[in-house]
Formats: structure tokens, sequence, C-alpha cells
């Protein structure tokens, strides 16, 4: 998947965040300006837009990924396009994130270097 400049109608944009939800950089920048991120809101939908923490650490951010899969099969009307969360100024690897995402819905396209 390539850098996301728009989307359309039904269409979700997935981007890793703080635990403050300021989205001062990277994917939340993008989702914070474009599409719709709230301000103060770490994760869940926001807008057009489904903020997932990737700075509290590995075990909360597997939490959060259980908690996003969960609703996206709650949501198969919509499509959520999954950036590379954790591996920009989080730091992580794709290879250690991949691991949480083994059992996606059909409406979540992951980043090519998540899928294995």
């Amino acid at each position: 998947m390539n850098h996301i400049t728009e989307l359309a109608p039904g269409e979700v944009f997935v981007f890793g965040s703080n635990a403050g939800g300021l989205h001062g950089g990277g994917a939340a920048r993008t989702a914070y300006e474009k599409f719709g991120a709230v301000w103060g809101q770490a994760n869940g939908l926001q807008g057009q837009s489904y903020g997932i923490d990737t700075m509290s650490g590995l075990k909360t951010l597997g939490a959060e990924v259980a908690s996003f899969l969960d609703f996206a099969r709650g949501h198969p009307q919509l499509t959520f396009l999954v950036t590379e969360i954790g591996c920009g100024i989080a730091g992580y690897r794709p290879e250690q994130i991949a691991p949480f995402f083994t059992d996606v819905p059909a409406n979540v396209q992951l980043p090519a270097s998540f899928v294995r």
C-alpha cells in the first residue's frame, strides 16, 4: 500500500497514535490534517480514521490491534486501510507488529510489510 493521501467513501485510515492523542507527526498528523482524527483522542474511530496507541509498549499495542480487529469485524461495510503502525516514530520493525494481524477480516487491508 502506497502513501495514502485521499480516501473513498467508506474507507478508513488506520494510524498509530500516542496515548495522549497528540497527532503531531507521521501518519497521525496525516489523520489529523486530512481524515478527521481528533486532537486529544488516542484511539478508536475518529472521522474517517481509526487510531491505535503504538507508543505505550508492545503489550498495549497488541491489545489495541485486537480491539481494532473486533471493531472492523463489526463494521463490514467499511474498508480499513492500515498504515505501518508502530514502524515510524514508535520505532518498531514490521516483523514485530505483523504477528498482531494474524486473523484479519476481509475488510482490513494491510501494508505489504505486515503480510507473511
